[in-house]
């Protein structure tokens, strides 16, 4: 049975699109689909379109299976990977507003382990790291060729002694370097701060209050066929099934622990919700799930005072768990600043736009490799797409 829409639907005029003009959306992902079969392309989308609270697009497009026998539907589950971070982050700042936290908390205050963490020249740092550092992956952490991998963890208590665990590769708070391990950190003070597993919480204080029936861990039997199967490109340019855990087991776990750096499966109505309500500045159906200053305070830049380097791109920043346009010029795409959001790693999208009352997500399952066969990354396309259809 399918989901329950997650707005009600409108027409694009009644929203302010062209219809003519969105159809070069479709013309540009149908395109990109088709040509999967033979050279650089995906397999299929999503996608998702939604303004002043109603629903003005929504379309799949391509196939949901790389045997290419299922046509992509609306309702299919895809493996939203950093696009769980926004939701992670969301916990936190629930945490805070109760009081259970503050941004500026040292981490070792929740979690014991971190308290004499050191730098890895042998010094201490000269301020430890606090949950604002996480939040900003800020925190100087880089694991990379650690004795005992986080990453192989099998829960979030293990994960977090592993970190606490490796010296700190720069001074907090003076470098900007995206990196997961900090949001699955945070995941644990999450379990910490309200005594219950990070599944449960999200489970509790997110997904059921928003209706996210299709968004978990890990997906129901009876639901997996819904699954698209993530692909990645081999040497000859064909499309071939990734090489990530679950390519061969939809709906498993994607870590042994609850990641909340990129755990998630969820579908583009399930999302809606939760970008939804950030737009709506953290209600959802006469529900407050948030405060309007703490969504005000999360899509602020934090990390203005940095160098980002290449983990945002021209013209953006860093706030709590998501990327905000600051120059729409010098990003070079058409969009409005404050405009928030993040991606995944599977070419996943979503964006929020409180200035044009819109949200827009994408979601497709491919896993570029950085080589030459791969098919371009669509997201600049899509955003173009989408705003040169707005009418008003």
């Amino acid at each position: 049975m399918r989901a329950e829409p997650a707005l009600p639907a409108c027409t694009p005029a009644s929203a302010g699109f062209s219809v003519e003009r969105l159809r070069r959306l479709n013309a540009f992902l149908e395109g990109d689909t088709r040509a999967s079969a033979r050279g650089p392309g995906h397999l299929g989308a999503v996608v998702l379109l939604a303004r002043d609270g109603c629903v003005l697009h929504h379309q799949a497009h391509g196939h949901r299976d790389l045997a290419r026998r299922e046509a992509m539907p609306l309702d299919a589950i895809f493996r939203i990977y950093s696009m769980t971070k926004p939701i992670a982050s969301v916990a936190v700042l629930m945490l805070m507003e109760e009081g259970g936290l503050t941004l500026d908390d040292l981490v070792e205050r929740h979690l014991p382990e971190f308290a004499g963490q050191r730098l890895r020249e042998g010094s201490r740092p000269r301020k430890p790291v606090t949950l604002r550092h996480l939040l900003t992956h800020t925190s100087g952490f880089d694991t990379d060729g650690a004795a005992a991998d986080p990453q192989a963890a099998p829960d979030l208590a293990t994960f977090a002694r592993r970190v606490a665990a490796v010296p700190l590769a720069v001074e907090p708070g003076s470098r900007f370097r995206y990196d997961g391990t900090n949001t699955d950190v945070l995941c644990r003070v999450v379990e910490v701060v309200s005594g219950r597993p990070f599944a449960q919480f999200l489970r509790e204080r997110l997904f059921e209050p928003l209706g996210m029936g299709d968004t978990g861990f890990t997906v129901p039997a009876a639901q997996r066929h819904r699954i698209a199967d993530i692909t990645s490109v081999a040497d000859d340019g064909r499309l071939v099934l990734a090489n990530a855990r679950s390519a061969d087991a939809p709906g498993v776990a994607l870590r042994d622990y609850d990641s909340g750096a990129g755990g998630l499966y969820s579908t583009a109505n399930d999302y809606l919700r939760f970008a939804q309500m950030l737009l709506d500045e953290g209600w959802w159906r006469g529900r407050q799930l948030l405060s309007p200053k703490t969504v005000a305070l999360m899509r602020m830049n934090q990390v203005g005072h940095l160098d980002v380097g290449n983990d945002l791109g021209p013209g953006e920043g860093f706030g709590l768990g998501v990327s905000m346009v600051l120059d729409v010029a010098r990003r070079g795409r058409l969009g409005s600043e404050g405009a928030f959001g993040w991606p995944g790693a599977a070419t996943t999208y979503f964006t929020v736009d409180p200035r044009e009352r819109l949200v827009a997500i994408l979601l497709m399952q491919h896993v570029p490799r950085g080589v030459a066969t791969d098919p371009p990354r669509p997201t600049a396309a899509f955003h173009n797409l989408v705003y040169q259809a707005l009418e008003r």
